[in-house]
């Protein structure tokens, strides 16, 4: 199974967004939950960045919400582990 790498970054941006909506909260939490089971899942919108971001990945979190994210390797594991960035609207993390 993957493991989730909470950045300093994503956390900040994280506590952020609970603090103005806290009822995103749990749908972060199931997008998270999803991300880690199946980060190429259809509802996710999973799509490889370029420009600045190149190699990274984002996912979508309904209509404006962003998580992005890179794919580390685990030596251990079959899976990669992902290492979340940021969090955001398209604006804020882009």
């Amino acid at each position: 199974m993957r493991t989730l790498i909470w950045s300093n970054t994503f956390i900040r941006a994280f506590k952020k967004i609970i603090r103005k909506k806290p009822n995103w909260r749990q749908d972060i939490e199931n997008t998270l939950r999803l991300l880690v089971n199946d980060p190429f899942a259809i509802q996710l919108e999973t799509h490889k960045l370029k420009g600045k971001l190149s190699g990274s990945w984002a996912c979508s979190l309904g209509y404006d919400l962003r998580i992005i994210f890179d794919f580390i390797k685990n030596e251990k594991q079959q899976a990669d582990d992902i290492f979340l960035i940021g969090i955001g609207t398209h604006e804020e993390v882009y």
